[in-house]
C-alpha cells in the first residue's frame, strides 16, 4: 500500500512541475462533475445528498477504504495528466487514445524489470545478474489502475457506454501487454479457473416413501 502511495506522489509531482501547476482539491465542491468540463478544482464528486448539513458532514468523515482511496488517487492523478495536454483535455472529450497514453506514460514510473528479445535473460524466472532492460508498470497493476479507473469514471456522472476505459482498444492493449511480460519474465500467465458448484446425486436411491 505504501508503495502506492509513493508512486502517486512521484507522478503528482512530476505532472505538476512541468507546468508549475500547484494542485488543489476543494473536498467541499459538490455537484461538480469533471466529466462535464467543469473547471472546478475538485476533481472528486463525493456524492452526497443535498439534505442536511449533518448528514454531508458524516458522509465525508466517513474513512475511505483502501480501494476508495487508491481509486481517488488514480483519478485525481488521470485528471491532473488530462489537464496537462497541450491543449488540456476534458474527460467529455477524453478517449481511448488519451487512455493509452497514459497508460504509456506511466511506464516510467515503473519498477518492472522486462527483458527485450535480444537480452541474455529473456524468458528467465530468475535471471542471474543484471541488464539494461528496461523498468516498466506490471501488467497486473494496468489491469488493477483501469478497472478503478473505470469505475470512478461512472461514479463521476459518466456513462457506461461513454466510458473510454471500458474500451475495447484498452482491453487488447492490456492482453498484449500480459502476454508480452509473460514471455520476457518467463512467468506464464494463468487464468483463474471458476470453481463450480457441482449437485450430486445418488442414482438408483430415493428417499421418497413409495
Amino acid at each position: 500500500m505504501l508503495s502506492f502511495i509513493l508512486l502517486h506522489q512521484i507522478i503528482f509531482s512530476h505532472l505538476t512541475k512541468r507546468n508549475n501547476v500547484s494542485l488543489v482539491i476543494d473536498m467541499s465542491s459538490k455537484g461538480k462533475d469533471i466529466v462535464d468540463g467543469s473547471s472546478s478544482s475538485s476533481l472528486i464528486s463525493i456524492g452526497v445528498s443535498s439534505g442536511g448539513g449533518d448528514d454531508q458532514q458524516q458522509q465525508q468523515q466517513l474513512p475511505l477504504s483502501r480501494y476508495e482511496s487508491q481509486k481517488r488517487r488514480d483519478w485525481n492523478t488521470f485528471g491532473q495528466y488530462l489537464r496537462n495536454q497541450r491543449p488540456p483535455v476534458t474527460l467529455s472529450h477524453c478517449n481511448s487514445n488519451h487512455v493509452l497514453d497514459f497508460l504509456r506514460y506511466l511506464d516510467q514510473f515503473g519498477k518492472t524489470k522486462v527483458h527485450l528479445q535480444g537480452c541474455l535473460f529473456f524468458g528467465q524466472t530468475e535471471p542471474p545478474g543484471p541488464c539494461t532492460c528496461p523498468l516498466r508498470q506490471a501488467w497486473g497493476s494496468l489491469d488493477a489502475l483501469i478497472g478503478r479507473l473505470r469505475a470512478a469514471y461512472e461514479e463521476n456522472g459518466g456513462l457506461p457506454e461513454t466510458n473510454p476505459f471500458a474500451s475495447g482498444a484498452i482491453r487488447v492493449y492490456l492482453r498484449e501487454i500480459r502476454d508480452s511480460q509473460a514471455k520476457a519474465r518467463g512467468i506464464p500467465y494463468k487464468k483463474k479457473k471458476k470453481k463450480r458448484n457441482v449437485i450430486k446425486t445418488n442414482e438408483g436411491t430415493s428417499n421418497l416413501p413409495m
